[in-house]
């Protein structure tokens, strides 16, 4: 099956390409396209919210199957409304590039005794069909919690700039300096590749019983 997935950075396409490559599936960006893309008003109130608006308006657009995924990042040490949530990149109204945040963030753990405590909590909206659509923020698509602290590592991943500032929990030691283990891709691709597998399930099922209706994995 090809499958368009709705982003233009090049970081999150390779992790889910990483994900979904042992199902079968064929990955592609709106950067493939190649075509003017439309704007989508990112209004909802959680990740599974955006990401519903970003499938619906890129499904409308190209008319093929097509997931959008968002996530929000919540620190335990923060009240309700100082979290970034939503909007990890929007402070003050202003987009922050990747340098920006690194900033940011670094002075927010210094305003906590140096580091905070956090986690991405990932939704993901995929449509197949105009009567067949997929969703979840399971916990599967959450990192694991991790410290971020105010001195960043200096390697750095375009579109993933606190990932130099994440260390892990049980360690202390930079997730960078850690082959395995990474805050922002290998925790959550499982998730991301069990969501698909039941997918690909549910809608061979559909297409046995001939049967189009919503479902929630």
């Amino acid at each position: 099956m090809k499958i368009l997935y709705g982003t233009t950075n090049k970081a999150k396409v390779s992790i889910m390409e990483n994900a979904t490559k042992p199902l079968g599936i064929e990955l592609i960006s709106l950067l493939d396209l190649k075509r003017e893309l439309p704007v989508v008003d990112e209004c909802g109130k959680t990740p599974l919210e955006n990401s519903k608006m970003k499938a619906e308006t890129y499904y409308k657009a190209f008319g093929m199957p097509v997931f959008s995924c968002d996530s929000g990042l919540y620190f335990e040490e923060l009240l309700e409304g100082e979290q970034p949530g939503l909007h990890v990149r929007r402070v003050g109204g202003k987009e922050l590039t990747d340098d920006e945040m690194i900033e940011h963030y670094a002075s927010l753990a210094a305003k906590h005794g140096g580091k905070l405590t956090g986690r991405y909590k990932n939704a993901v909206y995929f449509i197949v069909s105009d009567t067949e659509a997929y969703s979840s923020m399971d916990e599967a698509l959450s990192t694991e919690p991790f410290m971020l602290v105010t001195e960043p590592h200096p390697k750095r991943v375009k579109g993933f700039p606190l990932d130099s500032l994440s260390k892990d929990l049980v360690s202390g030691e930079y997730y960078y300096d850690l082959a395995e283990k990474d805050v922002s891709t290998s925790a959550i691709e499982e998730g991301y590749r069990t969501f698909f597998e039941q997918v690909l399930q549910a809608h061979q099922q559909r297409m046995n019983l001939g049967k189009g209706l919503k479902n929630d994995v």
